[in-house]
C-alpha cells in the first residue's frame, strides 16, 4: 500500500508564500504523474498543477505564474511553491499521484489526506 502525506499548510497574508510538500511511502516502482489539487468550502475539487515523471508541467489559469510545481523522482517526493497568495487560495490542498507498484503493474491513483491552506489579512 502506497500513502501520501503532504505538510506545509497553514494560515498566511494575502501576498505571503507557502510551500508545500508532498511525500510518498510504501511499495513504489515508479511515481507517473503528481499533483496539486485543491477544493474549497463550497466547491468541488480542481486541479491546481501536474508534473509528468519527465518534468512536463501544467497549471491552472488561476496560478500561472505564481505557483511552481517540482519533483524528485529518486525520493519520491513532490512540491508546490506558492508565491503572491490570494484569499482565493483558500482550501484544503491535496497530492495525487499515479503509483506503479511493481514493474508489469498497473497504474493506481493515490490521493493524500489533505492540507488546509488559509489566505487572510
Amino acid at each position: 500500500q502506497v500513502q501520501l502525506m503532504e505538510s506545509g499548510g497553514g494560515l498566511v497574508q494575502p501576498g505571503e508564500s507557502l510551500r508545500l510538500s508532498c511525500a510518498a511511502s510504501g511499495t513504489i516502482f515508479r511515481l507517473e504523474d503528481m499533483g496539486w489539487y485543491r477544493q474549497a468550502p463550497g466547491k468541488q475539487r480542481e486541479l491546481v498543477a501536474v508534473i509528468s515523471i519527465r518534468g512536463k508541467t501544467r497549471y491552472a489559469d488561476s496560478v500561472n505564474d505564481r505557483f511552481t510545481i517540482s519533483r524528485h523522482n529518486g525520493e519520491n517526493r513532490v512540491w508546490l511553491e506558492m508565491n503572491n497568495l490570494k484569499p482565493e487560495d483558500t482550501a484544503v490542498y491535496y497530492c495525487r499521484a499515479d503509483v506503479i507498484q511493481t514493474w508489469h503493474g498497473a497504474s493506481t491513483e493515490t490521493w493524500g489526506q489533505g492540507t488546509q491552506v488559509t489566505v487572510s489579512s
